[in-house]
């Protein structure tokens, strides 16, 4: 790596990762430099040996290659972290080729657009009951005020978590994303796992109720959902209902956060928006293109392969750098520049191939109400500081904060009684 990395990186001798804050405000232009000196670059990026992929096309070659499978992001021996690795290891995530396949052919199932749409409704009441909230305040934290909420509500209408216990969802979520980042220390580990013991009871629990008693929700239908004769067994149940409070949180949170931040530093763009509301579709893509939630998912070969002329050997790791791919020249005009009127945008910030995000109809529609309904109901807006800060995380983009001013366009009666 050269020294000119290094600095950028600026990865400090500790336990754990800890990339530069300048890293951290704006990574793109070190991934500049990375696609410059090679699209396949193999380096010791994060203290994590392997091949880095910033190239568009190479990302797709690898995404679309089921010989480069996923990895469990722990390792065998991490007994300090037994029940956060087996949950992980029953995760649709983590899984390759037949195994993935049975376990993404269950629970799409129980995804499906028709049935993401009809909780449009039920996005468009908490929103509304979210901003009334904050209006006569003229403030907000966009993530911890209004992102994170709604998240949690919706991931847990969907699921058929009980209204009373909603509020742990976000520290559940809050936990376990570091879990799989390469900042994580043996600390984040550590708390986890004794998270996820937590989340393995309240789960197994409400299933047990479930089984006694089905409801109209996702867990239920998971329970008895049928498919050829194959069902999921309970810790695949388990650990489906954990990626998804893990994915329906984190993923939705920084689109919708990125996105008001990117909105907010351009204000040409934020303009066009309010007047031109039938842009929010191309917009959301624009906003997953630009800072996409996820910055960067992994792979392992199974064998010797070769990927735009650069050969990567049997068991060598490999980053592919989403937020890098999604901005690569070759691909994408301008793309140091937010454009919502870009298209085509065919942008990987939901991965490709196999593992696309089963989840990305959810997240895409909660944005999409979300940033409409904010531009709506809420005018003048202004970032409350010059600096928002990140989140000390190198796989996903992801806000600490974002102060917001504003001045109230109108106020919706409450719709949503005490489930607030």
């Amino acid at each position: 790596m050269t020294s000119e990395l290094k600095q950028a990186l600026h990865v400090k001798k500790t336990e754990q990762t800890i990339p530069s804050s300048d890293f951290l405000s704006n990574p793109y232009p070190t991934y500049d430099k990375l696609r410059e000196k090679n699209p396949v670059y193999k380096g010791n990026l994060y203290k994590q040996p392997g091949w880095y992929i910033t190239g568009y096309e190479e990302a797709v070659a690898v995404l679309k290659n089921t010989k480069f499978k996923n990895r469990i992001p722990l390792p065998e021996s991490s007994k300090k972290y037994e029940q956060l690795k087996n949950i992980q290891n029953d995760m649709m995530l983590f899984k390759n080729q037949a195994d993935h396949k049975r376990l993404r052919m269950l629970v799409s199932k129980g995804i499906t657009p028709s049935m993401i749409e009809s909780y449009r409704l039920y996005m468009e009441e908490v929103v509304h009951e979210l901003l009334n909230q904050v209006q006569n305040k003229g403030k907000m934290d966009v993530v911890m005020d209004f992102s994170y909420p709604l998240a949690s509500h919706v991931i847990a209408k969907l699921l058929g978590v009980p209204i009373e216990d909603r509020q742990q969802f976000r520290d559940w979520a809050l936990s376990l994303v570091p879990t799989i980042d390469f900042t994580r220390s043996r600390k984040t580990l550590e708390n986890g796992n004794e998270q996820t013991k937590k989340l393995l009871i309240y789960f197994k629990k409400l299933i047990q109720n479930r089984k006694q008693a089905p409801q109209q929700d996702l867990i239920s239908q998971l329970i008895l959902e049928e498919q050829q004769g194959i069902k999921l067994t309970d810790d695949e149940l388990l650990a489906t209902c954990i990626l998804l409070v893990i994915a329906g949180h984190e993923t939705t949170v920084n689109l919708i956060s990125n996105s008001i931040l990117s909105l907010l530093s351009n204000p040409e763009q934020l303009a066009m928006l309010k007047e031109n509301p039938s842009l929010i579709e191309r917009a959301v893509e624009e906003f997953l293109r630009f800072e996409s939630p996820t910055q960067m998912t992994a792979r392992i070969a199974s064998e010797d392969i070769e990927i735009n002329g650069t050969r990567i050997k049997k068991d060598e790791h490999v980053y592919i750098l989403l937020g890098a791919a999604n901005r690569d020249p070759k691909i994408f005009i301008n793309p140091n520049v937010l454009d919502i009127t870009r298209s085509p945008n065919p942008h990987l910030a939901f991965g490709y191939g196999t593992h696309f995000c089963i989840g990305s109809t959810l997240a895409r529609l909660e944005a999409q109400v979300a940033i409409q309904t904010i531009l709506q109901q809420l005018d003048h807006l202004q970032m409350g500081t010059p600096d928002p800060q990140w989140r000390n995380l190198i796989g996903f983009r992801s806000l600490k904060e974002l102060p917001l001013t504003f001045k109230a366009v109108s106020k919706t009666n409450s719709v949503l009684g005490n489930e607030f």
